[in-house]
């Protein structure tokens, strides 16, 4: 049994899905999300559930914060009930959720008013990635900071990189990176649909895509995109498109703090706001069926696909 005693703010898919991570590994674990419900599933797995922030950090040296939004970050840190409120001065909080590079940086400020260690520490997975220790985190973080919790990170990760020594450094990579992801996502259904339009089968093109200088070992992110077009399937796939709305408006409130123009991020985002408008329960590649009504096609695929090496 490992010694350090763990907590986790924020037990949604992600959140529970890491406990499971920290828990399988021999951690205690003590966490709190808003929904009683999930608590008691984190005690299913073997968690110890707690009824405010405040009593994760009484139990806690370590605090992994997963919640949805910067706002949420700092209600579960600050007030009576507060993470800060509970933590034992010397602890460490990790902050995991996406949120804006400013937003991490008062969070930092308001931890290290109590004495508390703050690290920004975002995160590249999903959740069938986090429940095996295969995220990839990008830190922001002392380098002392970075080494004491170390063992905590690679637990939950294979690839842990230190982007910078400040707060608000993790989040600023995170956002750089989803820039590409996400507009390079939608470059992908508006070309499957140029092509459908033309006449050419979507899996045909995909094959054109798969054997093509674009392929590299990144390209497993478009193939899933592109089968779960073909599959038709736009729901729980693990990339809400409420999520993708809220991150990639990051990565262009980011671009306007600093003064970056982000021509195809921005153009990316009012498509992916579309579709969260249009498909607010769906996922990230429903972008698909607007493009589809547009063009009056439908990316299909018509063979089975073939296997590569």
């Amino acid at each position: 049994m490992a010694s350090k005693r763990l907590g986790v703010i924020g037990l949604g898919d992600m959140g529970l899905a890491m406990a499971r991570c920290l828990l399988t590994a021999g951690y205690p674990v003590t966490g709190y999300d808003v929904r009683p419900e999930r608590a008691t599933m984190l005690e299913a797995e073997g968690g110890v559930g707690a009824a405010s922030p405040k009593l994760v950090g009484q139990a806690s040296d370590t605090v992994i914060v997963m919640v949805f939004n910067g706002q949420q970050v700092l209600d579960s840190l600050q007030g009576e009930e507060g993470l800060a409120a509970g933590m034992a001065s010397g602890g460490t909080v990790i902050i995991t959720s996406t949120i804006e590079p400013r937003e991490v940086r008062a969070a930092a400020a308001l931890l290290a008013e109590k004495g508390l260690r703050a690290m920004d520490c975002s995160v590249s997975g999903g959740r069938t990635t986090a429940p095996i220790g295969q995220l990839a985190l990008m830190v922001g973080a002392a380098s002392e900071d970075l080494e004491a919790q170390r063992d905590v990170l690679e637990t939950l990760a294979h690839t842990v990189q230190h982007v910078g020594e400040e707060p608000g450094m993790g989040q600023t990579a995170k956002a750089a990176l989803q820039a590409f992801m996400y507009t390079s996502s939608i470059a992908m259904l508006e070309a499957l649909a140029l092509g459908a339009s033309a006449g050419i089968p979507g899996d045909i093109l995909h094959d054109v895509f798969r054997r093509s200088a674009i392929q590299s070992g990144e390209t497993g992110f478009f193939r899933k995109l592109v089968d779960f077009v073909f599959a038709r399937d736009f729901i729980d796939t693990g990339s809400q498109i409420s999520v993708t709305a809220k991150d990639v408006g990051i990565s262009v409130a980011m671009g306007h703090e600093c003064g970056t123009p982000l021509f195809t991020t921005a153009a990316a985002y009012e498509m992916i706001k579309a579709g969260f408008a249009r498909y607010p329960d769906e996922d990230k590649q429903s972008v698909i069926k607007m493009l589809e009504a547009v063009t009056g096609v439908t990316v299909e695929r018509q063979t089975p696909m073939p296997e590569f090496d």
